[in-house]
């Protein structure tokens, strides 16, 4: 597995170990505990020799392995990892003749989905950012090695939330905090999706999932993020933030923000990639998964919220802001 020390990466590898599996997780910089039945590599998703060695003897690799869209870098590291790196990934496990290999996309390769549309697999792909550019070229790669052989299965998650998720944890806070404005009506919709969820549908597209094939797996419902703030709102014991902000005057102070704070390499408290979630809708469609694969997403939002917002309260990340995850 790569990327196991992100949000997705540690409870997939937590899950794993539950169904008795044998894990080898690489990471970067941030650690791992240690755990019967886990290996821990530390390297770079770029170092070929590395990534060879590492899928040695192995009968399914999951490739979570990310630049996120706020990293604090530039479009040459976002490609050389999220392209490049599914490159390295993909070559060392054609050669290693690994059975099956998980990749994990976006949704942010669908960019902007229209008014009244809801995306499925064979929805045009349009991505806004470099970030989401970077994360379809990777997409364009996993294909590519499909069509030569690899068995792989691609996977577009919808919004993933749940207990450990540091980004979930920057809106919930702020909105807990009373310190939260919605930019614009609120209208866009999104797709959420609670990491069980997720998890449960990881595992059936290792399973059964077609080879070559492409999977949405998000949430039963499509959300207006106006309903998803308001669900973080109540859980979080607060009523629904009133103040709403115009998008324009909100967008062009993301375009300035984000660009004075790159120059002194520090993450903007609001920028265009943040601001992404409230003005780019992507409804997403699970028939293929449900049709194929029998997946059916179980946790509705309100109830996984207020699970996730208790978790942050009982660790601690409300109170004092975050600990260390895991």
């Amino acid at each position: 597995m790569t990327g196991g020390s992100g949000f997705i990466g540690t409870h997939l590898i937590h899950d794993l170990l539950q169904r008795a599996w044998k894990v080898r997780a690489l990471v970067h910089h941030r650690p791992l505990p240690a755990a019967d039945g886990l290996e821990v590599v530390q390297g770079d998703i770029r170092d070929f020799d590395l990534i060879r060695k590492c899928q040695r003897d192995i009968d399914v690799v999951f490739h979570l392995a990310s630049a996120l869209g706020f990293s604090l870098i530039g479009r040459e590291e976002f490609f050389g990892i999220n392209a490049g790196g599914t490159e390295t990934v993909l070559q060392a496990a054609q050669e290693a003749a690994v059975g099956r290999v998980v990749h994990f996309s976006s949704a942010g390769v669908l960019g902007h989905v229209r008014s009244g549309l809801v995306a499925d697999e064979n929805h045009p792909l349009d991505p806004q950012d470099i970030y989401d550019q970077s994360k379809l070229e990777g997409e364009q790669i996993a294909r590519r090695y499909a069509r030569q052989g690899l068995d792989l299965v691609i996977i577009r998650p919808g919004w993933v939330y749940g207990p450990g998720d540091r980004r979930t944890f920057k809106l919930v806070k702020s909105i807990a905090a009373g310190r939260f404005f919605l930019p614009g009506p609120g209208r866009t919709l999104q797709t959420p999706v609670h990491i069980r969820d997720l998890l449960a549908g990881t595992h059936l597209c290792a399973e059964r999932g077609r080879k070559g094939e492409t999977y949405n797996l998000a949430g039963a419902q499509a959300l207006p993020v106006r309903d998803i703030v308001a669900a973080i709102a109540r859980a979080a014991g607060r009523k629904p933030p009133r103040l709403r902000l115009p998008l324009l005057p909100v967008k062009t102070a993301a375009r300035l923000m984000g660009g004075a704070f790159s120059l002194i390499k520090k993450e903007a408290p609001l920028s265009l990639s943040r601001l992404a979630f409230f003005i780019h809708p992507k409804p997403l469609s699970i028939h293929k998964a449900a049709d194929e694969l029998d997946y059916k997403p179980l946790i509705e939002f309100e109830e996984g919220m207020r699970e996730t917002v208790r978790w942050y309260r009982d660790n601690g990340w409300l109170s004092g802001g975050p600990k260390s995850w895991p």
